[in-house]
């Protein structure tokens, strides 16, 4: 199953009535692309993407390969379960920048996910300690990930926007590449921002 006919930009938006990390991805148009829920009290990350918010027609899962660590990978799956590849984090690089490697079904690397500014990120844990002043980081500590082929030519650009509790991300394409790769970035990027959001 491939996702086809993508118009971007896509949003990324964060559900804040559920306790599980629920979000939805539309085009530009307002049209559902998926819908992605992360299972709660999972050891594993465990997280399915459906067709729309409804959750009767199951798309793919996203499983972490090992106990969740700065070293886990993450394999994708339709829900036939054949694979479609996996998205791995670059162990301690990701501490201070986030990094992570999107892999074929061979494991060979395909694109690299890099934040574009690590110091957002340490002000925004920074800031975010700080009582009331805390809550409002969301409107102006908002950092871009860049998505490049083994080349290093900018392929996608996410970006998160200005947002009360870090609720909604913004995906540009850049360039058109084979909607099989598409799909990969796509399922990539949005276990990410899971992975991402929960370390703020």
């Amino acid at each position: 199953m491939i996702l086809k006919n993508l118009n971007y930009p896509l949003d990324f938006k964060f559900k804040i009535t559920t306790l599980s990390s629920d979000f939805n991805i539309t085009d530009v148009h307002g049209n559902y692309v998926c819908y992605v829920r992360q299972k709660l009290f999972k050891l594993k990350e465990n997280v399915v993407i459906f067709s729309d918010e409804s959750r009767t027609k199951e798309l793919y899962t996203v499983k972490a390969n090992q106990w969740i660590d700065f070293n886990a990978s993450y394999t994708m799956r339709e829900a036939s379960g054949n694979p479609v590849g996996t998205l791995a984090r670059k162990g301690m690089r990701s501490f201070w920048k986030s990094t992570y490697d999107v892999l074929d079904l061979n494991k060979s690397p395909l694109f690299q996910i890099t934040e574009r500014n690590a110091w957002t990120k340490f002000l925004d844990g920074l800031v975010g300690e700080i009582p009331i002043i805390g809550m409002f980081t969301g409107y102006f500590l908002n950092p871009v990930y860049d998505v490049k082929d083994t080349t290093g030519r900018l392929i996608f650009e996410l970006k998160k926007m200005p947002s009360f509790f870090g609720r909604r991300f913004q995906l540009e394409r850049k360039v058109d590449i084979a909607d099989e790769y598409e799909t990969l970035v796509v399922l990539s990027l949005l276990m990410m921002v899971l992975l991402e959001r929960e370390r703020g």
